[in-house]
């Protein structure tokens, strides 16, 4: 009977890749979600303009990389959810540092809950996805 089906490590590490790929989903959705949240729902207002087309890029960006890690597009899923973790945060640090071109209704709101939960999702999905790209993924998509 050993010779039937995979052995127990493999199906561990179907488990286990599988498993990671649902929480990048859940975590890229989740970013978009608070981003939608934070506009004022769909299609929302942010302005200047810019702030909200990338709002808009960024929402699309969650739910396209969720969609290719579910569909098991694994090496340009996990790419993108870098992205998707790293440029909000990006964003939230120039806008409540610096300010933004046209943009300070942020700078110095640095204690904002939404954005604090921004930050916690987006830095889970950033060390996720480093941890599975160091990794390794097996050949292929």
């Amino acid at each position: 009977m050993a010779g039937y089906g995979a052995s127990s490590s493999t199906r561990r590490a179907l488990a286990s890749g599988v498993a990671a790929r649902v929480a990048g989903a859940v975590l890229c959705v989740a970013v978009a979600v608070i981003h939608v949240l934070d506009q004022g729902g769909f299609p929302g207002s942010k302005e200047p303009a810019y702030v909200g087309i990338l709002y808009y890029i960024l929402e699309a960006a969650g739910v396209l990389t969720a969609l290719l890690l579910i569909a098991g597009w694994e090496r340009v899923g996990w790419i993108l959810a870098l992205g998707v973790a790293a440029g909000p945060f990006a964003g939230y640090m120039l806008s409540r540092g610096t300010g933004l071109p046209d943009y300070s209704d942020d700078m110095g709101n640095w204690a904002e809950p939404l954005g604090i939960l921004s930050l916690v999702v987006e830095a889970g999905l950033f060390v996720l996805a480093i941890v599975i790209l160091r990794r390794g993924l097996p050949s292929g998509r």
